[in-house]
């Protein structure tokens, strides 16, 4: 099934020259040709390891892609640790706020769309380390509303490589749209392979707020 973006993108990076330096000495390989718009979401897939947030962050500053993830605003509360997540590019929610976590992200992704503001948003679709029945539904909801692209970040242990390369556009049809997401990221396998859950929306709950930042 082929994806809705094709390359060459027209976003383009320069990372990090020491951060591939160490990407290449612990072994792994990265496949990124560029974001196809200004604004979107970045699903990681599998996320079954606490492992999984170090070597994102690696290769995010070896690709040179900045990227936000949402975090619980308590978190940004705490001395030094919530200026360290705000530099990493967390932005802070609130779970408690009526319009919810992804009521809250929608609005800002639009707002940065509106202004031509550059705004990519990462998050695991699980949601959690542990083995589910499939992937939360928040990040869905958000792409299509705000009608950007759905980027798929494979992250592969057993061959230790990320392919981040297929970019889709929502078309509303739940079933069609996962479909294509699972036969892109049908080869990676997550540190605990065993653990990654299977590419299916379980429920219409947002996803939690800490879903990369426990």
């Amino acid at each position: 099934m082929g994806m809705d973006f094709q390359p060459p993108h027209p976003v383009q990076f320069r990372g990090s020259g020491v951060a591939r330096a160490m990407v290449r000495i612990l072994g792994w390989q990265m496949d990124f040709q560029g974001l196809p718009a200004q604004q979107g979401v970045i699903l990681v897939y599998p996320h079954t390891s606490n492992w999984d947030f170090p070597i994102a962050v690696l290769l995010k500053w070896a690709l040179g892609i900045p990227v936000q993830f949402w975090g619980k605003d308590t978190l940004f509360r705490i001395p030094l640790f919530g200026s360290w997540l705000r530099w990493l590019g967390g932005v802070p929610v609130r779970r408690s706020a009526p319009q919810g976590v992804v009521g809250q992200m929608t609005a800002m992704m639009k707002q940065k769309k509106a202004a031509g503001q550059y705004f990519w948003l990462a998050l695991s679709p699980e949601g959690t380390r542990r083995l589910t029945a499939g992937w939360r539904s928040g990040f869905y909801r958000l792409a299509l509303e705000a009608d950007v692209p759905v980027g798929l970040a494979g992250l592969d242990y057993s061959r230790k490589r990320l392919v981040f390369r297929d970019f889709v556009r929502l078309s509303g049809d739940e079933d069609r749209d996962l479909k294509r997401m699972a036969a892109s990221l049908r080869d990676f396998h997550g540190f605990r392979a065993a653990a990654a859950a299977p590419v299916r929306l379980i429920n219409s709950d947002p996803p939690q707020a800490d879903t990369i930042v426990k």
